[in-house]
């Protein structure tokens, strides 16, 4: 690690919670941010030898980057909680404080106990797969409608269909690749430096892990005790400390390729309820019929499914779903009528 560029991102991290600390309105939170920026403070003097003994020149006085500066606004003006993804990419610890209500988080008593709070159903993809299957559905259900409203031949419904069932899956899988890359490359970045600070000062990194841990509500001599425990397994250590300092999960870092692919799917299964009767060899204007038929029946499906995760009536979160669709057909299909060309 260059001992400058450790050394100056040392001095930002104690700047922006002194910034955070000022703009938190939770006591304890604020306490938190406080006690790190203590600890970021002290780690900058470590650096500070180390550069001098490695002949480095340190850019004094120090100055925050830009970036810096414009989180630190949007924390004092939205609260820090609101930018917490922007927090975290600036290295920001203690944010798990906020992913849990104080007081009420079953804090681990042992070691056997730590990541087992961060386990949960894996109801990840089944979430993604109906999200992804309802918007090729409205999509292109919709695009179809309004061909349809346009006067347009069955070949042309069929064609424009299939290339809005291909733009948009290819579109969706392009997305989904290049965000969970970046979210990766992030994780990566976050957690290898988090791995050579535990090497550079495990001592300080465990100061820090307990602090977080009194925020939450453990006895003070507890939590510093079961926070040296913890380091001296560094691989256990590492996991805990991308979690409970950075508020990184490791076990989230997915496949990019293998979220397009799963997005490409759910987006094409969708879409092609619409097409089944054109496949079918039927013809406007009863393909149109049984395409309808077809794909409000997937819109109902799709949102008494996603009752599942939040709870609702089946029957409320199909029929809202089924209106939502609908709404968004008869509006482009209107559209469609207006233009009134017929491209057959």
């Amino acid at each position: 690690m260059d001992p400058a560029n450790s050394w100056s991102e040392e001095k930002q991290s104690a700047w922006l919670y002194r910034s955070l600390a000022k703009a938190e309105r939770d006591p304890r939170i604020a306490a938190l941010f406080g006690s790190l920026a203590d600890a970021a403070d002290e780690q900058a003097l470590t650096w500070e030898k180390k550069a001098a003994e490695a002949g480095q020149a340190l850019p004094l006085p120090f100055e925050p980057t830009p970036r810096a500066k414009l989180v630190a606004a949007l924390a004092r003006r939205l609260g820090p909680r609101r930018v917490k993804p922007a927090l975290a990419a600036l290295k920001v610890r203690g944010l798990s404080a906020y992913t849990a209500a104080l007081g009420g988080h079953l804090l681990p008593t042992d070691l056997a106990q730590v990541g087992l709070s961060h386990r949960t159903v894996g109801g990840g993809n089944l979430r993604a797969a109906i999200f992804g299957v309802n918007d090729g559905l409205v999509s292109n259900a919709s695009l179809i409608l309004g061909v349809v409203g346009a006067q347009a031949s069955t070949g042309t419904v069929l064609a424009t269909g299939i290339a809005g069932l291909l733009a948009g899956a290819l579109s969706m899988a392009a997305g989904e690749y290049v965000s969970v890359r970046s979210q990766r490359e992030l994780f990566e970045y976050q957690i290898g430096l988090e791995a050579d600070e535990l090497k550079q000062y495990p001592e300080a990194e465990a100061e820090e892990l307990a602090l977080i841990y009194i925020a939450r509500g453990m006895p003070p001599e507890q939590a510093r005790s079961f926070a040296h425990q913890l380091v001296q397994d560094p691989k256990q250590a590492l996991d805990v400390l991308a979690r409970e300092e950075l508020g990184l999960n490791p076990d989230d870092l997915g496949s990019p390729i293998g979220a397009a692919v799963f997005s490409f799917s759910a987006f094409t299964v969708g879409a092609l309820v619409p097409l089944v009767p054109f496949f079918a060899g039927s013809a406007l204007p009863q393909a149109a019929y049984w395409g309808t038929g077809l794909a409000a029946a997937g819109l109902f499906g799709t949102g008494a499914a996603m009752s599942l995760f939040s709870g609702r009536n089946p029957w409320l979160g199909g029929l809202r779903m089924l209106g939502i669709g609908a709404l968004a057909g008869a509006t482009v299909f209107l559209i469609g009528h207006l233009i009134g060309v017929d491209v057959g």
